[in-house]
């Protein structure tokens, strides 16, 4: 037992809590983004692969439900969202009836609704702040220049905070890899003392000498099957999450279960029994990820278990559905097909910039290594090193077979990447000058590339679409009943569930009367893509006029909006000038907010829309290089426009 608790002893943490101040400061600074709130929109499944569903269950409200939750062929599972957002979004619904009376504040409002969930994500992304530092301090490594490192990132200041089924994956791949570096760092020091004893044991001369080795030996901890439950559980549930987990958890997993094999007491009898542990560990969590999945989107009823007439029509296996809808391509198409090296040359140094360089360099050197056959130079298979290289480099190559590759496919890789580069920003005592000047040099560029990066991501990519969606739900609130019409294009889709619109699929039961009832839908979203401006005006056309006869006939007075990028200004204007009984007037702009589907073209020197309406136009229009900047800058908005009939106006 002694010699049990020296082992335990040797592997525990020192010294837990002695984090630096800055790396404090930074945790303020991610909350305080959060609270802010970042205006900024990364990309539409932040809000419609989880936040936006579940919010329609837990709310009973209007919301858009995208093709990949359609029952018909469901390709995301229910459960890991609705553990991860549902819990702040209950709180809302449990707490909004007390705030509203004794503080006469409404937490159904899109402030409240967007950031009491950001912020229980932003709660949940220490989590890999926590696995970081506990590889580096288990592995003696300095955790307190990764740690700052790791929280200046960008990736962790914007894309953790929000709920992207990418977010949670990087949670559930930090967790895989903190647990398998425990595992291994266990089980090297029990194979260690193992074979010690076993040498001593073949060394000994009396019987009663050995009798003590043999005791000793018996008293070393368990160590083949440690964490198994855990990890298995782990991967299941990140692969329903996100079916790309198989790329992530492929390396820690072969890790683990590589632990000790080639030594004297780890053979390959060991290795198949983990496997096939491992794999028997995993069931039941599958089980009731198919189970929860298939009673959600209806495949599985009670009236069907009652019945007993439960057959393999009756499940349903979101990751499966997954794979079969990526492998084709014609799917693919549909979201945009990129080349293979996409990740590795864009969305490697677009996310980390700095090391993401460093990471290609390094990997680069030891394929050129492993050519040259200098084998001695490469990293251990069973080493720290080696575990975090290859969960660096495997996801990678694997998410880039697909040719459908977005950056934040590969965040997850974040924590790894840091563990084997963050020190390569710090300079040390054995640095010479030169080599401390680039150090130096190369930090100073991470924390300015990270800081414009939080701005862009965070304020001003599509960033007037929430301040819209904030102004529009108090407009439909002040003004119930009233027909709302939204048209957007060239921006990415209103958040439903921030309108809090009634949900108009639900058949209501009137209590007095046991009248069964559906509400008419008031408020009308249409969200179109790059829509070309002529099928733009077609449909403001024709949805007036729907308005108008409604107006007419059923007295039922209508608001209509018109939301796109400030640089279709010139166009749609252009273009409105085909429909005399169409009048286009602007209700209110927002600024900042880029739009790579429309970017604004760099005015000329004579442009006369750089001019404000109220000078006079010179016969001559003669501007200057600031002026012109200054226009283009300018053109970065999102423009609200009210439509009406010339006989409104």
């Amino acid at each position: 037992m002694l010699l049990k608790s020296n082992i335990l002893k040797a592997i525990s943490f020192k010294n837990p809590v002695q984090l630096p101040l800055s790396y404090w400061l930074l945790v303020c600074l991610r909350f305080l983004l959060t609270v802010v709130p970042q205006r900024g929109y990364l990309h539409p499944d932040e809000f419609f692969q989880n936040v936006e569903v579940i919010a329609g269950d837990i709310f009973g409200i209007d919301v858009s439900k995208t093709w990949e939750f359609d029952p018909q062929f469901p390709v995301r599972n229910i459960l890991v969202p609705k553990l991860l957002v549902g819990p702040p979004l209950y709180l809302i619904r449990f707490i909004n009836p007390y705030t509203k009376f004794y503080l006469n504040i409404d937490l159904k409002t899109p402030y409240y609704l967007l950031v009491i969930p950001r912020l229980f994500i932003c709660l949940l992304s220490f989590i890999n702040d926590y696995c970081l530092y506990r590889i580096c301090v288990l592995y003696g490594q300095n955790y307190k220049n990764r740690l700052k490192i790791f929280a200046t990132s960008y990736v962790v200041l914007v894309y953790c905070c929000r709920s992207f089924s990418n977010t949670f994956e990087m949670m559930f791949f930090s967790m895989l890899l903190l647990f398998v570096a425990e595992c291994m760092s266990f089980s090297d020091k029990v194979i260690y003392h193992d074979e010690f004893l076993r040498q001593k044991y073949e060394q000994a001369k009396t019987p009663v000498e050995k009798v003590k080795l043999f005791k000793l030996q018996t008293h070393l901890p368990e160590h083949s099957l440690n964490r198994v439950i855990v990890l298995a559980t782990l991967v299941v549930v990140g692969i329903f999450n996100r079916p790309t987990f198989v790329g992530f958890a492929l390396s820690p997993i072969f890790f683990w279960l590589h632990r000790g094999l080639g030594s004297k007491v780890i053979g390959f009898k060991d290795f198949n029994f983990r496997i096939f542990t491992f794999i028997l560990c995993g069931i039941p969590t599958f089980i009731v990820m198919v189970i929860v999945d298939s009673v959600y989107y209806g495949y599985l009823t009670l009236a069907d278990v009652d019945s007993m007439q439960v057959n393999w029509d009756n499940w349903v296996v979101t990751p499966l559905n997954f794979l079969r809808y990526n492998m084709d391509k014609k799917n693919l198409t549909r979201h945009g097909l990129h080349s293979r090296w996409m990740h590795v040359a864009v969305n490697v140094p677009l996310l980390f910039n700095v090391l993401g360089a460093i990471a290609i360099l390094h990997c680069l050197s030891n394929v050129y290594r492993f050519m040259r056959g200098q084998y001695s130079k490469l990293p251990r298979i069973q080493s720290i090193t080696g575990l975090m290289l290859f969960s660096v480099t495997i996801p990678v190559a694997i998410l880039s077979a697909f040719p459908h590759q977005e950056a934040r496919f590969i965040i997850p890789i974040l924590v790894p990447l840091v563990y084997l580069y963050g020190n390569h920003l710090q300079s040390n005592e054995t640095d010479g000058p030169g080599y401390k000047k680039l150090k130096n040099y190369l930090l100073y560029t991470w924390y300015i590339l990270n800081l414009l990066l939080t701005l862009f991501y965070g304020f001003i990519h599509q960033g007037g679409i929430y301040p819209f969606t904030n102004s529009l739900h108090y407009e439909i609130k002040s003004t119930y009943g009233m027909h709302t019409h939204v048209i957007t294009t060239h921006s990415y889709s209103i958040p439903t569930y921030l309108l809090q619109l009634e949900d108009t699929k639900r058949i209501w039961t009137n209590r007095a009367t046991g009248h069964k009832y559906r509400l008419s839908p008031s408020t009308f979203i249409m969200k179109f893509g790059s829509m070309p401006t002529k099928d733009l005006l077609e449909t403001i056309d024709y949805v007036l006029t729907d308005a108008e006869m409604l107006l007419h006939k059923r007295q039922r007075k209508y608001r209509f909006y018109v939301a796109t990028p400030c640089s279709l200004e010139r166009d749609i204007e252009l273009e409105a000038t085909k429909y005399p009984y169409i009048k286009l007037v602007e209700a209110f702009s927002y600024y900042p907010h880029f739009c790579s589907e429309a970017l604004p073209q760099f005015p000329s020197r004579s442009d006369r829309h750089c001019l404000e309406k109220t000078d006079i136009l010179p016969e001559l229009v003669d501007l200057n290089v600031i002026q012109r900047i200054s226009c283009y800058m300018k053109r970065f908005c999102y423009k609200i426009y009210s439509v009406h009939t010339t006989s409104n106006t």
